[in-house]
């Protein structure tokens, strides 16, 4: 069975498709090469979260516009989960989240994965954007999993706000880390305003980027925060956002606390239970839940100063994915 579905050209109508009717055109996951002025390409992949569309609205907006000159550089795309999209979810039941495929693996997804890698690493990109949206209330900010000169520049063109993290490991930002300067790309809710126009800028100024700076970027032109951990509800803990009645109710402005420093007693919700209702692991795979979170009193609060990212109100990405991710200011010699 056929994985991967490659074209070298964009299908007649392709770009007047939303994510959601993409399967009409698309059978499976599809890399499409377009060749440009300048051969060494750039990678962009969009909705690995089929949920997640700006990306591949953003893209193509600027495809439409530009799709009867020549091209400033090759460009290679790559559309991930078109069948989650049709039914605008993450992940469909019963599938791999497609940003956690790309270390390799015999299941479906990361053999598909691991062919996408392949013939990527081929074309040798000159950089590669990763689009994606959040689900809970974030500013938009860009990822790297490498700390270098180019990686740094290459998330500056998006924000000034930027996340420096190691775990997870199997997102294709890494995977493409080894290639070329990659950066993922968080922008904003689904449907929010500026989230396209965001991405259609990003998109333009990096496909016709000639170089990137050889000096370092300053200090002062960028925020980076270093992810600590990753923190979920334990599989068998009953949770929901209130009014709703659960075991743990999480506060109904949970996603209003991303990117806000915590101090310690923050409460995030009400537990009836003893036990810790959270799981938190370290980037080194260490359970540390107590070193941040506690029951006291029916409520679940912080027990260390914390800043949060991408909690949010859709309780099936917290079980699909996590509650939060926890961050620290970074610095060189910063202790995890």
């Amino acid at each position: 069975m056929e994985l991967l579905h490659t074209l070298d050209h964009i299908p007649v109508g392709l770009l007047e498709l939303p994510a959601s009717r993409l399967h009409e055109q698309l059978p499976r996951p599809t890399l499409i090469t377009l060749a440009g002025e300048k051969e060494q390409p750039l990678f962009i992949s969009v909705l690995l979260h089929g949920n997640e569309d700006t990306g591949w609205d953003a893209l193509r907006s600027w495809l439409q516009e530009h799709q009867e000159q020549v091209l400033p550089r090759s460009l290679v795309i790559f559309i991930g989960n078109i069948a989650a999209a049709k039914h605008g979810l993450r992940r469909l039941d019963g599938q791999m989240d497609f940003n956690r495929i790309w270390k390799g693996g015999n299941s479906t997804e990361e053999t598909m994965a691991a062919e996408v890698a392949k013939q990527v690493a081929a074309m040798r990109p000159f950089a590669a954007i990763d689009l994606h949206n959040n689900t809970g209330t974030n500013p938009h900010y860009a990822c790297t999993n490498r700390l270098e000169t180019n990686f740094i520049h290459l998330a500056l063109l998006f924000s000034r706000t930027i996340i420096y993290f190691t775990t997870p490991d199997s997102v294709l930002s890494n995977a493409i880390a080894g290639i070329c300067p990659a950066i993922t790309v968080e922008a904003g809710k689904p449907g929010e305003a500026g989230g396209e126009d965001h991405c259609y800028n990003l998109i333009d100024a990096v496909i016709r980027l000639h170089h990137f700076p050889e000096h370092e970027p300053a200090e002062h032109d960028y925020d980076i925060f270093q992810t600590m951990a990753i923190a979920r509800v334990a599989d068998d803990i009953d949770f929901g956002i209130k009014p709703e009645k659960h075991a743990l109710q999480f506060r109904e402005d949970l996603d209003r606390l991303n990117f806000s420093e915590l101090p310690v007693g923050t409460e995030l919700g009400a537990f009836a239970g003893e036990r810790m209702p959270l799981s938190v692991t370290s980037e080194t795979g260490e359970e540390i839940a107590d070193k941040y979170f506690k029951v006291e009193n029916g409520k679940l609060i912080t027990a260390a100063t914390l800043m949060p990212s991408m909690l949010t109100l859709n309780c099936r990405i917290i079980r699909q994915d996590c509650l939060c991710y926890l961050m620290q200011r970074f610095a060189p010699d910063s202790k995890l």
